[in-house]
């Protein structure tokens, strides 16, 4: 969901990759369809190892509920969210409400940071992480 919304919201400002500690063998239907009530279609996207993304990142966020591994070099900014696998399909909207906020602030966050630049001169948006074991503890 995470990288869903960060994508949609905040492309200009950073590049979402999204994986996890243990991740699913695929992406639940009911996160497809609370997804898509927000017109975010994640078909393309797919479960991935933390340790298969590559590249350096300037902030991952950790949804997991885990200790990341001392691999991640990078800031970690923990969010703790509630795992919706396995509960009702309204929890799976709060969540995605949930999700969505907080992207929402972060994309907002990092617009307020960056300097203001011509197209020319404008870098690409810094990379992003967002890390979902795959069954984190419930709260």
């Amino acid at each position: 969901m995470a990288e869903g919304f960060a994508r949609a919201y905040g492309a200009d400002v950073l590049t979402a990759e999204s994986a996890g500690l243990a991740p699913a063998m695929s992406i639940s239907p009911l996160t497809h369809k609370v997804m898509l009530e927000k017109n975010i279609d994640l078909g393309h996207l797919f479960p991935r190892r933390l340790d298969t993304l590559k590249g350096s990142f300037d902030l991952v966020i950790n949804i997991s509920g885990q200790k990341l591994p001392d691999s991640v070099q990078a800031p970690v900014e923990e969010w703790s969210v509630l795992d919706p696998i396995g509960l009702p399909e309204e929890v799976f909207r709060d969540v995605r409400d949930e999700i969505e906020q907080r992207v929402m602030r972060l994309v907002l966050a990092m617009r307020n940071r960056k300097p203001a630049q011509s197209e020319a001169q404008a870098s690409p948006p810094a990379p992003l992480r967002v890390d979902r074991h795959a069954h984190p503890p419930r709260k």
